[in-house]
């Protein structure tokens, strides 16, 4: 069995954590059709998730997230896409892009 193991640490805060995690829970059920269910705690909230071929956990805290996922033996071709999806997902919700930030147009060339 193949393990997926992603480990980002955060300043957020127990609050804004939590609503990270139900972020994440709610676009793994509609991108990767995953069922997920949140289990709240004082210290540390958890997110189990399962789908055919892959089960795990995302273990939140106030200021670091843990995801790991046990791959079944046909879905364990794809680790390396499902890792790399799953990183960027967690990247773009911990760190969204800045809104109303533009890039300065480069001078035109004499």
């Amino acid at each position: 069995m193949s393990v997926i193991h992603i480990h980002r640490h955060h300043h957020l805060g127990m609050p804004e954590a939590r609503k990270i995690a139900f972020l994440w829970a709610e676009q793994a059920e509609e991108k990767f059709d995953m069922e997920c269910a949140y289990e709240e705690g004082d210290t540390q909230d958890t997110v189990y998730f399962t789908r055919a071929g892959i089960k795990g956990t995302l273990q939140v805290l106030g200021d670091q997230f843990e995801f790991k996922a046990e791959l079944g033996f046909l879905v364990s071709a794809f680790k390396a896409r499902i890792e790399a999806e799953i990183a960027e997902q967690l990247d773009t919700l911990l760190h969204p892009p800045k809104v109303g930030k533009k890039k300065k147009p480069a001078a035109p060339k004499a």
